[in-house]
């Protein structure tokens, strides 16, 4: 199989370049995809065409903007088919991963449409007699944005929709892993009326993305730069973007501790922490990684969670039989089975597990995990979580804590009043109550603190995201002045 081909999309023309690179399916080791490798003069010429494009959308009314906007969700909608074969064929998810994909992606396009009108501005009364003071949000300019392979169609779509309800104009750079899939999206877009530079599609070889990245970030006309992806990353583009003094949004790796305390509803606490440590696989930004548990009902909590997960079974993704696919590659595989090692090794329990196929890795769940174990720090991003028992509540909140990150928390208690007053203490930008900590809206702000990055995506944080605020003054009477 020779893979799809995957062209560059600048000023709304698919544009070829003389290198290529290969995307393999993971499950079947087959070419998936055969995208072009972006130059830097392709990247730069991306950024110069959102920046002819920038004047005219800028000035487009909220409902000139709207009506493109829901023009884009039916597009998106519309290739329901292609997404999922993409999907499937770049990074091995299953149908039903990629369907919800599409459905929370054109939501997020739908709720962008409806921030249009919501961009206002204020006025503020001024000490100075007959001066209008005013307030006002303006689009920023070129907005570069880079999405992830993990949750392909949410995170990129994300990534540019309230930007362009703003009246930015954007350009996508496409994950390496999944160019196809990202490059639906800004064949979506520009078929529904965001062409001639609106939307532009930059893909490129993993060995050039330092380049390309470093080109657009550099120049002159991008005012904006959003990146979803690990902290490691994350920290190379804030620091490349404060060269500029450019303002950027990251939403970076996590450590998401789900607290059982012990008045909990275990049978509620099961049923959501198995959906959090392993819908698609742990890899998702918010995935459940430390579930932490009150002394008192640990066992009876692990007993219950143990027999759970040993009903999520494995299987090939393209069969959709089973809760569990594939992962994106044996790195991952091996990251995951290096730390249950390291910590079943240094004292821990493996509750669950087994040998893994290739790209299919079963369900692994690791008892007694501490905080000098590997498994209780570092990122997983693949099917394992670590179950970590705490004395009492206060000893629960310290270990949810004890990590550098801080996106996604959850807490389980029948007191709500309780779980508020522990949400209120855990260190991240979700936390949620008697859910799971995989949970995700367009309208809600999006991001996280410490090392999970900062700034915010969707609703009306994203707007103060992708705008600029601008003070502005009237004079209404004669000017009195001491010189």
């Amino acid at each position: 199989m020779s893979g799809i081909s995957i062209s560059l999309s600048i000023g709304g023309e698919a544009r070829e370049s003389g290198a290529h690179f290969e995307r393999v399916n993971p499950v079947t080791g087959a070419v998936a995809t055969r995208a072009v490798a972006a130059s830097v003069a392709d990247a730069v010429a991306a950024v110069d065409a959102a920046q002819a494009a920038f004047p005219g959308w800028a000035t487009q009314g909220p409902n000139a903007r709207r009506a493109l906007l829901m023009k884009a969700a039916d597009a998106l909608d519309a290739k329901a088919d292609a997404f999922i074969d993409a999907m499937m064929e770049e990074i091995g998810a299953t149908e039903g991963w990629a369907r919800f994909n599409l459905m929370l992606s054109s939501s997020m396009v739908r709720e962008a449409a409806g921030l249009t009108t919501q961009i206002g501005g204020e006025v503020i009364p001024s000490d100075k007699p007959g001066c209008l003071a005013m307030a006002i949000r303006e689009p920023a300019g070129v907005v570069l944005s880079m999405a992830p392979w993990n949750a392909p169609i949410i995170l990129a779509t994300r990534a540019i929709a309230v930007p362009l309800a703003c009246g930015n104009t954007v350009v996508l750079k496409a994950s390496e892993q999944c160019p196809r899939t990202h490059g639906l999206i800004v064949e979506a877009f520009v078929e529904a009326g965001f062409g001639g530079g609106i939307v532009n599609l930059i893909t490129n070889a993993p060995q050039d993305a330092g380049e390309v990245v470093g080109a657009m970030i550099d120049h002159k006309a991008v005012r904006r730069v959003n990146f979803t992806g690990s902290t490691a990353v994350g920290r190379i583009i804030a620091k490349r973007c404060a060269e500029n003094l450019k303002p950027v949004v990251l939403e970076l790796g996590g450590k998401a501790p789900l607290i059982v305390l012990d008045d909990a509803d275990l049978d509620e606490a099961v049923k959501a922490a198995a959906f959090g440590a392993f819908m698609n696989q742990g890899q998702i930004c918010m995935s459940t990684e430390r579930i932490i548990v009150v002394d008192a009902v640990a066992d009876a909590f692990v007993e219950k969670f143990r027999a759970k997960v040993a009903t999520m079974a494995v299987g090939d993704p393209r069969e959709g039989k089973t809760p569990l696919g594939a992962v994106v590659d044996l790195k991952t595989v091996g990251h995951v089975q290096g730390l249950v090692e390291d910590a079943v090794a240094s004292g821990a329990v493996l509750a669950n597990g087994g040998e893994a196929n290739g790209v299919l890795m079963p369900a692994h769940v690791v008892d007694k995990v501490t905080p000098d174990m590997k498994l209780f720090r570092e990122e997983s991003f693949g099917p394992v979580v670590a179950v970590v028992r705490a004395r009492d509540e206060a000893h629960a909140i310290e270990l949810a804590n004890d990590t550098e990150y801080g996106l996604s928390a959850s807490v389980f208690t029948r007191d709500t009043a309780r779980g508020l007053r522990v949400a209120r203490q855990i260190q991240s930008g979700i936390c949620h109550i008697n859910g799971p900590t995989v949970h995700d809206e367009a309208q809600m702000p999006f991001g996280g603190v410490k090392a999970s990055g900062y700034g915010k995506f969707g609703g009306k944080a994203g707007i103060e995201s992708f705008t600029e605020l601008r003070w502005i003054t009237m004079e209404t009477e004669p000017g009195h002045y001491p010189i």
